[in-house]
């Protein structure tokens, strides 16, 4: 399945090309061409590939986003969850660094202690 044939599918369930094939075996039914439980067979198994071709859409758009992103070099919400847990961590060691850099440099400014 191409990306084109995807999009064209999903269009086409999107503007309820289910409703209207439902509308349109009710009316078989209706005139007599379809019975009851023909009619409700084929709104079943109509529905069933519909949704297993709801699926497919869905993966096959997932993967082609996913491709695409990784040809782009986007990062993803997990890689700016480990840059940020580094700078957190290299922030906390900066923090502590200037701490004791602070205390040396007050101990070298009050000199040695006087007796």
């Amino acid at each position: 399945m191409t990306f084109f044939d995807a999009v064209r599918t999903a269009l086409l369930a999107g503007f309820g090309v289910q409703e209207k094939v439902a509308e349109f075996i009710n009316d078989l039914v209706k005139k007599g061409e379809l019975s009851e439980s023909q009619g409700a067979k084929l709104v079943k198994e109509w529905t069933e590939k519909a949704d297993k071709s709801t699926e497919q859409i869905s993966r096959s758009l997932s993967d082609i986003i996913s491709k695409t992103m990784e040809k782009m070099a986007i990062p993803t919400k997990d890689d700016i969850e480990k840059l940020n847990k580094k700078i957190q961590t290299l922030s906390a060691r900066v923090k502590k660094l200037e701490g004791i850099k602070a205390e040396s440099t007050r101990s070298e400014e009050e000199g040695p202690e006087e007796e």
